[in-house]
């Protein structure tokens, strides 16, 4: 049964693909990163990029934009200690200094919608410049 998400603050919908796609990333590894985006006059969060497995962390962050939020989740790789090899699923609220004040209200309100129906994120960053998000800031959140 096909049926979006609404999310109940605001009446936003999470379209099918999101999850989707999330889905696909968390279970078969196809995707190395998904960004989201909300269309504000269809009140729709729906996938705006994403980024197959040979992509990294600086292909994510050159997809999102300098002047309008975003949502993101990010399949992280990485070897422990131990020489585990592991993967974690961070969640990134994009929201830069120069996108609109409308914008950054209805991303603070939605995100809570997108991140239930996104299950099995593992860690939350909230971003409002590059240096919030930094590589430096998902290797240290990871271990």
């Amino acid at each position: 049964m096909a049926m979006a998400f609404k999310m109940a603050t605001l009446g936003m919908i999470v379209s099918d693909e999101c999850r989707n796609y999330f889905m696909e990333m968390k279970r078969k590894k196809v995707h190395r990163y998904i960004v989201f985006k909300i269309d504000e006059r269809s009140k729709v969060v729906m996938v705006d990029k994403v980024g197959g497995p040979a992509e990294g962390y600086d292909d994510l962050t050159a997809a999102l934009p300098d002047d309008d939020c975003r949502y993101a989740v990010f399949d992280f790789d990485f070897v422990t200690v131990d020489k585990c090899q592991k993967s974690k699923i961070f969640f990134i609220a994009w929201a830069p200094a120069a996108s609109r004040i409308r914008a950054k209200m209805l991303h603070a309100t939605s995100k809570d919608g997108l991140r239930r129906v996104l299950e099995g994120v593992h860690y939350e960053v909230q971003a409002t410049d590059p240096t919030e998000m930094g590589f430096e800031v998902i290797k240290d959140r990871a271990k």
